[in-house]
């Protein structure tokens, strides 16, 4: 899991929606037209962290996130504005596993159909290269 990162904190977080203290990825480690690894080490300021464990809600808002932060790279890349998008359907998301304070997860999207700004991904989350937590989203950009 020690992937070479290429965009650090700041830079991922100027390419989501969301703000502090919502943002659950810091790093983007690599990127293809239907790939995205990103990661997040959780740290004792996560507002997903109950008894210095990262909630469940927190690790589908990371995956979320990192599809997100496909969208963003993307339209970055272009050197365009990416618009808003949403979710638009969680589908058989297992969490086999919940990580705790300063652990550093890491998600792997792969892109399985993207149509007029609606996405359908496979995300699988890691924690120290054993899988714990998997699932499938649907995300739609807002026109």
């Amino acid at each position: 899991m020690n992937a070479p990162v290429l965009l650090e904190k700041e830079a991922v977080e100027n390419l989501l929606p969301q703000k502090f203290p919502f943002v659950m990825v810091d790093r983007l480690f690599s990127y293809s037209e239907t790939e995205l690894s990103s990661g997040l080490n959780i740290q004792k300021d996560n507002i997903f962290l109950e008894e210095n464990t990262f909630l469940e809600a927190g690790l589908i808002e990371h995956m979320a996130q990192s599809v997100a932060l496909h969208t963003g790279y993307q339209f970055f890349l272009k050197k365009e504005i990416a618009p808003t998008g949403y979710i638009g359907s969680i589908k058989d998301i297992q969490i086999k596993k919940l990580p705790k304070i300063n652990d550093t997860i890491q998600s792997n999207v792969t892109i399985l159909q993207e149509f007029t700004g609606v996405t359908l991904v496979d995300i699988v989350t890691f924690l120290n290269d054993e899988e714990i937590a998997s699932g499938q989203m649907k995300t739609v950009l807002s026109k």
